[in-house]
């Protein structure tokens, strides 16, 4: 298994570029703000006879899968996990106030459609093919990268 700094130097090939570097830190978070989102607009009845709680902060589809997503987390660094542990309890938290504003999943869709587009217009400008079409793990990578750039910055 491969740790989390192997992970982060494969990933950081394919993002050399400053812009590219620049769309990264506001389209990733974005991408998986938009996901927590669309997973939290799927219906949850099944979820609430299963768990026998009613409370959509805690019983959705996107708490299930973030729990998962630590999974992946917890086995490369505990710090790493808590780090997306607090940013994942960010994004449930605000698109359950997104919600209360108009339909989650129309908001979610665009915000994922749009960062999107600007991933793949910064890998047009770096030249190089998003690393999650070597490996789909790459997905959860970027968001770790982001925040290990945001959270100890290189002094040049």
């Amino acid at each position: 298994m491969r740790t989390l700094d192997e992970w982060f130097a494969e990933y950081s090939v394919s993002h050399q570029n400053m812009t590219n570097k620049k769309i990264h830190y506001i389209c990733v978070p974005a991408i998986f703000f938009s996901v927590v989102g669309l997973l939290m607009s799927i219906p949850n009845r099944g979820l609430i006879s299963l768990v026998h709680s009613d409370n959509f902060l805690l019983v959705n589809w996107a708490v299930a899968a973030l729990i998962l997503v630590l999974y992946f987390y917890l086995r490369l660094c505990l710090r790493m996990a808590l780090y997306i542990l607090i940013f994942s309890a960010l994004c449930v938290i605000g698109n359950f106030y997104l919600a209360k504003i108009g339909p989650l999943w129309i908001t979610s869709l665009i915000i994922f459609s749009v960062a999107w587009i600007g991933q793949f217009y910064g890998h047009k400008l770096e030249g190089k093919k998003p690393s999650f079409f070597k490996d789909i793990q790459f997905l959860l990578i970027g968001p770790a990268w982001i925040l290990t750039s945001f959270l100890s910055p290189k002094k040049t």
